[in-house]
């Protein structure tokens, strides 16, 4: 066993202030780094240490890994935690950690490197005959060869990139005459972003749902998996809404894909948290799409119904700890669901909107959990991705956890940029949602940014609301409490003059 002291966590936001207060709890000290655009940022302000790593783009600062390996060295850091994104999925700075001496919170580098490759993460797991899309079992640069398969599998089909994610190198082919463009579209895409050209071709699955297990590994052995969590809302290839559990899996598929989940991670020798990601047909087939190695940004949903800390797990298996429980001892409670508040605009196809947070406050009230990593008044870099919090409910039942998301987006107050909130308003009601009958196709199908446009008669009795209430305060004195609000600094303020 090895005693965790000190974490540098090697990420930014939301995530960061999420493992650092575990950490606290757990009475380990934590290191932030940042860059020079997250000079105020809340992590900063939280950790214990913080050290400036860069300049405001990702690859000047929070993708140096030589940099924040020598941050660990010179504070005495004997852990490092990478969130999710940024070096989360970087075999090779989880090696370059590990060999500077230090505890790399997550799985293998060769396990990280083995899933990395979808191609070699088929073949890794195909010995343990889990369902797999038809399609190609090695890289394709031919584009005469690729067509010819994609002949055989059958149109349409989708080409993907071998190291690819987030919708990045993946293009629907629906027909011969058009194959050979949007493949070299695909390789020219994933040698951008990924630097790697290469792809391979499956049968596109036209209207799947995104079903995701949670597993968790320990260093001797034993792996299980905490149940599903359903992420079939997405907008470009990335989720907006995710439940736990799916509405719709029945307790043996449950098992089943479990059981498939448990096996991939066994494939690759898996240790720490991970997700291994299943589509699901329209006569409830499943097959194995990919694993990621690292915490996904909706674990809290899986929180919600097992009451574990999956952080917490992290830490304690990274020490060298066995897991403290076995499946047999996991069970559902209650349902969860999680709104990713982005600073996008969903009527105007979702583009980022960047800006001043001129009003921001949280939801409150039982069953309702922020992860952000803002205050009022903070600005929403430009540089990274654009999600501000990420809004979780729990309720006993499905039901329950709808209602409570619908009053705690009415209660979160956000103005200065637009955000997911409406569009989240806009699904929780939408009957395809709440009669679990979705999936990744639903904005497609269902979705016009009109519907969030404010019609010119609507609001009329919530503005004469307004103005009754403003005469009626005008009539009375300022009372004591009224003046102390009107006062008031808020901690952002107060931090920065300091």
């Amino acid at each position: 066993m090895r005693k965790i002291n000190k974490i540098l966590v090697a990420n930014r936001g939301e995530i960061a202030l999420r493992v650092m207060r575990t950490a606290k709890e757990m009475g380990i000290k934590t290191v932030a780094v940042y860059s020079e655009a997250d000079r105020n940022a809340l992590h900063v302000r939280f950790a214990d240490e913080a050290v400036c790593v860069g300049g405001p783009k990702s690859s000047e600062s929070y993708l140096r890994g030589d940099v924040i390996i020598q941050v660990c060295k010179d504070l005495g850091v004997d852990a490092v935690h990478p969130g999710y994104g940024f070096l989360s999925e970087n075999a090779a700075f989880a090696k370059a950690v590990q060999e500077a001496g230090i505890t790399f919170i997550g799985p293998t580098p060769e396990a990280i490197e083995l899933m990395g490759s979808k191609l070699a993460a088929k073949a890794a797991v195909a010995k343990y005959n889990i369902p797999m899309v038809p399609g190609t079992e090695h890289a394709i640069t031919d584009v005469e060869e690729a067509k010819e398969i994609a002949r055989q599998v059958g149109f349409p089909i989708l080409i993907k990139a071998s190291a690819g994610g987030g919708g990045k190198g993946m293009r629907v082919v629906d027909s011969a005459e058009v194959f050979e463009e949007q493949m070299q579209l695909a390789v020219s895409e994933a040698t951008s972003a990924f630097g790697d050209g290469s792809v391979f071709i499956e049968k596109y699955i036209g209207s799947p749902r995104h079903i995701e297990i949670q597993v968790l590994g320990d260093t001797h052995g034993n792996i299980v998996h905490l149940f599903e969590r359903e992420c079939s809302i997405q907008r470009r290839h990335q989720k907006v809404i995710e439940e736990a559990p799916s509405a719709i899996l029945t307790p043996a598929l449950r098992e089943e894909m479990g059981r498939s989940a448990v096996n991939v991670a066994k494939a690759c020798d898996y240790v720490g948290a991970g997700t291994v990601e299943f589509l699901l047909d329209e006569n409830m087939n499943f097959y194995f799409l990919e694993m990621n190695t690292r915490l996904q940004v909706e674990h809290p949903v899986t929180e919600q119904i097992t009451g574990l800390d999956l952080v917490k797990e992290q830490i304690m298996i990274a020490e060298g700890n066995p897991l403290s429980f076995r499946q047999e001892d996991l069970q559902i409670n209650g349902h969860s669901l999680e709104l990713r508040v982005y600073a996008e605009d969903p009527a105007n196809n979702f583009l980022p909107d960047i800006g001043r947070l001129e009003t921001y406050r949280r939801p409150q009230g039982l069953g309702v959990r922020v992860d952000d990593g803002f205050e009022q008044g903070m600005e929403i870099p430009i540089y990274y991705d654009p999600m501000i919090a990420k809004l979780v409910t729990f309720g006993k039942d499905r039901q329950e956890a709808i209602a409570k998301m619908l009053r705690a987006i009415e209660e979160y107050q956000i103005t200065g940029i637009e955000t997911t909130l409406p569009f989240g308003t806009y699904v929780l009601q939408h009957e395809a949602f709440v009669s679990g009958n979705f999936d990744t196709k639903f904005i497609e199908r269902y979705f016009n940014p009109d519907v969030l446009e404010r019609k010119p008669d609507e609001g009329v009795d919530e503005i004469a609301a307004a103005l009754a209430a403003v005469l009626l305060q005008r009539q009375k004195p300022a009372s004591p409490a009224t003046a102390t609000s009107e006062t008031h600094t808020s901690n952002w303020r107060r931090n920065r003059t300091r």
